[in-house]
């Protein structure tokens, strides 16, 4: 959280427009943060291509936006929340068809637990690059802790959109987190 994930992919898509690229920009409907909108904290913000539901086949319907050949980069955003099912039809654009991907997301939950995309991609991904970002007191941020209304919690749904019901995510490093964890008893 808050490393700057959004911004980067719409400056890769930015990147290869400019240059008279073909761009298909993707995200899952679970993020229901912006809507069919990938949305940057600093504002930046653009329609995606496709939203993808769970039972959507990632394959299917990126190539039916124009195909092989036409297509020069896929962006997903909030990969994590992609089932496995989708990483590996993403995985066979990259084979099969030979359309890169490009994909963005978190790679465990508030409870540092894997997302079901998040561990697929970690399985399947030809590569794969960390955006750092930093905790409070100035360390890499490793983990995502979730607050409810001001305060931080460690039980509940693994999906909660930021800015839902009060829904605010703070980027901690490993001994933050525990401090924390510590404090509440969990």
């Amino acid at each position: 959280m808050n490393a700057g994930k959004s911004t980067n992919l719409l400056q890769v898509a930015h990147n290869y427009e400019r240059d008279g690229h073909r761009v298909v920009l993707a995200k899952p409907s679970t993020d229901t943060k912006g809507d069919d909108m990938i949305v940057s904290r600093i504002g930046a913000s653009r329609r995606v291509d496709v939203l993808v539901s769970p039972l959507d086949n990632m394959r299917e319907r990126v190539l039916a936006l124009g195909g092989i050949g036409l297509i020069a980069c896929t962006l997903v955003d909030e990969a994590q929340f992609l089932t496995r099912e989708q990483v590996e039809q993403l995985r066979m654009l990259v084979d099969e068809d030979r359309i890169p991907v490009m994909a963005y997301g978190l790679r465990t939950d508030f409870q540092k637990r894997g997302f079901p995309g998040s561990i697929a991609l970690f399985e399947l991904a030809d590569t794969l690059e960390e955006i750092r970002t930093v905790c409070r007191c100035m360390h890499k941020a490793t983990f995502n802790a979730r607050l409810v209304n001001g305060e931080m919690v460690f039980e509940g749904d693994q999906v909660a959109m930021d800015g839902d019901n009060e829904v605010t995510y703070v980027p901690l490093c490993g001994p933050c987190y525990q401090q924390e964890q510590d404090k509440v008893g969990k």
